[in-house]
């Protein structure tokens, strides 16, 4: 992820983090403004390649997951910087995404399997809540998946 040049420029070396993640230099996380599990890693932009080939499966999965997680909450309008129009369609793009991911690692997530079903399961309610013409029970994002 390449630097603002113009935030480098102006940011000193005793410039405050940015709000959010202490010690980081990443915006708030997009689930600070939903009641999602507290998934305890590092900021994702700080990993690279090398440092992925010594992560755990599971947890590489768990962190592709906080990301899909993330970008859904967006896309639904409930996290902190969230538009006031939500992106509907995108939504239930990655709603669906995380919710085949949970489901096909389902028995290798060990320690994070309940966080990350927690996710989808909040992202699904809050799908529900914010369509004006909410899906049939069993039809929902991602809902076929995780039953």
């Amino acid at each position: 992820m390449a630097d603002n040049p113009q935030k480098s420029a102006t940011a000193g070396k005793n410039a405050p983090a940015a709000p959010g993640i202490p010690g980081s230099a990443s915006s708030p996380h997009p689930s600070d403004g939903i009641p999602l599990p507290l998934h305890g890693f590092d900021t994702l932009d700080e990993l690279t390649g090398p440092t992925l080939v010594n992560e755990p499966a599971a947890d590489l999965i768990a962190r592709a997951a906080v990301l899909l997680i993330s970008a859904a909450a967006d896309r639904l309008g409930i996290a902190p910087d969230g538009g006031p129009d939500p992106y509907l369609d995108e939504a239930r793009t990655l709603i669906t995404a995380v919710a085949a991911l949970a489901a096909a690692a389902h028995t290798d997530l060990g320690v994070h399997r309940q966080a990350v079903l927690d996710g989808v399961r909040t992202l699904q309610r809050a799908f529900r809540e914010t369509a004006s013409h909410p899906d049939i029970a069993g039809h929902g994002p991602g809902e076929k998946y995780l039953l």
